[in-house]
């Protein structure tokens, strides 16, 4: 294990480069989505609502679109879903109902997660391809639907929703790859990248979690990003111009039982109030909870901070250098008001030696490194709703038994 210097945030992506070389994958730059609590404070008090529900798919011009951008925020916890939730209740109601949606899908994403784990890397409830078996490029040269959308997600690391379905569809419905792999490849760039978020959005467009796989073709272009076609080499013979051949899908069998019920929803929300066994050393944060907010930060106010950045994953995931340059962001500008300390390893090996606070976190791997750590003082997820033990075999299901 190597204890890092602490960066600042303008030299982070010299940082990435100079200490993390080994692990990141491609160039190393920033995005022009700054990390950072103080960056995610901006986005949300510079977010309006009003307009969503009729811009929100708008890809082009980027000026015109209704989406919020802050979902990278809300993935790495500077953003609480509750936070935001309730940052647009005076807008109009059309459009806090249409966001709130979204937000909602959010945490649907997060419950899945949290109750069947590693299992979401299976097709949930429907029979797709899950596996590439071919090499070739999915991507028709000179497509400005699809040179665009790459562009940003290469560079910046995030894509509109209209453009990730763009993408996922032409990468599995019409070219026949596997979702598992496209899903590897948007999750290795989007700042947002998540296996919750990430993989389920991957598993519905595909067909996975509907039967009903999303075709995408010119018409959606030309409706979303009329640009784009008038742009177009391939204009006058457009290789999306007509809706894709599409098969109908078996339903999975056996089903996972867990999609039906919880058997033990205690485990999958965890506690749902602070439990104390001890005074801590350190406060172990996670690329889950990276905010002022966290709870574990706001329990322990004096305690140093301690972030690891796993190197055994991390080199199995080679992700590209706008992330790692936007987490190493976010570190930066907590360490202007937070005692951090910052280490490359294996978070179980650096930290077995420390009493630890922490905030749960509704992962698998969070899970399985607590279990081998000596965590004296845990407090709860920040749910926008905390998770039920009924059905969550579709967004609709999960939805008829929340509360809020």
């Amino acid at each position: 294990m190597t204890r890092l210097p602490t960066p600042t945030f303008d030299n982070a992506a010299e940082w990435v480069a100079e200490h993390l070389a080994e692990v990141v994958d491609g160039p190393v730059r920033a995005s022009v989505i700054r990390g950072g609590q103080t960056a995610a404070d901006h986005a949300l008090d510079s977010f309006g609502v009003t307009g969503y529900a009729a811009r929100r798919n708008t890809v082009w011009p980027p000026s015109a679109r209704g989406a919020s951008g802050l979902s990278p925020y809300i993935r790495h916890g500077m953003l609480p879903l509750q936070r935001v939730w309730n940052a647009v209740g005076g807008g109009p109601a059309a459009d806090v109902e249409k966001f709130r949606d979204e937000l909602l899908w959010q945490e649907y994403a997060r419950h899945v997660y949290a109750r069947v784990g590693r299992r979401t890397r299976r097709s949930l409830r429907y029979l797709v391809n899950e596996e590439s078996s071919t090499p070739i490029d999915p991507w028709p040269s000179g497509a400005q639907c699809m040179e665009r959308p790459l562009a940003e997600l290469n560079e910046d690391g995030w894509l509109t929703n209209q453009t990730r379905m763009w993408l996922a569809s032409q990468w599995t419905v019409r070219h026949g790859f596997g979702w598992r792999d496209g899903e590897d490849f948007f999750f290795r760039s989007l700042l947002d990248g998540s296996r919750a978020a990430n993989r389920l959005g991957w598993q519905w467009t595909v067909g996975a979690l509907t039967g009903k796989p999303y075709g995408f073709s010119r018409w959606q272009v030309m409706k979303r990003a009329p640009e784009f076609c008038a742009a177009c080499v391939l204009s006058s013979a457009c290789p999306i111009e007509d809706w894709p051949a599409t098969e109908e899908l078996e339903p999975r069998e056996p089903p996972i039982e867990e999609l039906r019920r919880d058997f033990d929803v205690g485990v999958t929300a965890g506690p749902s109030e602070s439990v104390v066994d001890g005074d801590p050393e350190l406060v172990w944060l996670t690329a889950e909870s990276l905010g002022d907010g966290d709870p574990a930060l706001q329990a322990y106010p004096t305690v140093p901070a301690v972030f690891v950045f796993d190197e055994p994953l991390l080199r199995t995931l080679r992700l590209a250098g706008h992330r790692l340059v936007f987490l190493t962001q976010t570190l930066a500008d907590l360490a202007e008001r937070r005692d951090l300390r910052i280490f490359l390893g294996e978070p179980t090996d650096v930290l077995a030696e420390y009493a630890l606070a922490t905030t749960f976190a509704p992962v698998p791997g969070w899970r399985a490194r607590a279990e081998r750590l000596r965590i004296v003082a845990q407090e709860p997820w920040p749910w926008l709703i905390r998770p039920h033990a009924k059905s969550i075999g579709s967004f609709t299901s999960w939805r008829k038994n929340i509360r809020r």
